[in-house]
């Protein structure tokens, strides 16, 4: 919803593994998609906070990485989580901004990035399932 009315959108995302996984590694898996959405959102928050700034930003990178054990997606050993426990990123700026003007942006960012809170904190989830 934006300004309380509901605005459609229709798009796809193409899934796969790699072939390790049974997969044709023709595309990202679910979780690269995860990842890139957490740096696609972040590199938003980078862009909207030096535009508001006047400052310019010539480069942003953003690389971000974790570990999954895959005996826990698999369901083979139930002691070992099926997903991340943590995520590392490293977020390389550059532009006119100083030092300091760049630490407010990161920490701007951290505060107000949607994909930060939802990862960062246990969203509920509330499922519905439906046979049909």
């Amino acid at each position: 919803m934006i300004g309380g009315e509901e605005v459609s959108r229709q798009f796809a995302f193409d899934i796969d593994e790699p072939y390790e996984l049974g997969g044709s590694n023709a595309f990202a898996n679910p979780q690269e998609y995860l990842l890139a959405a957490l740096n696609a959102c972040m590199t938003v928050g980078y862009v909207a906070q030096c535009a508001i700034r006047w400052i310019t930003l010539t480069q942003l990178k953003i690389e971000t990485e974790g570990e999954i054990d895959l005996r826990g997606f698999l369901g083979i050993d139930p002691t070992v989580p099926p997903g991340y426990e943590s995520l590392r990123y490293t977020v390389r700026l550059r532009g006119d901004g100083t030092q300091e003007q760049f630490a407010e942006i990161h920490e701007a960012v951290m505060a107000t990035s949607p994909n930060v809170y939802s990862i960062a904190n246990a969203v509920a989830l509330k499922p519905t399932l439906v046979v049909e």
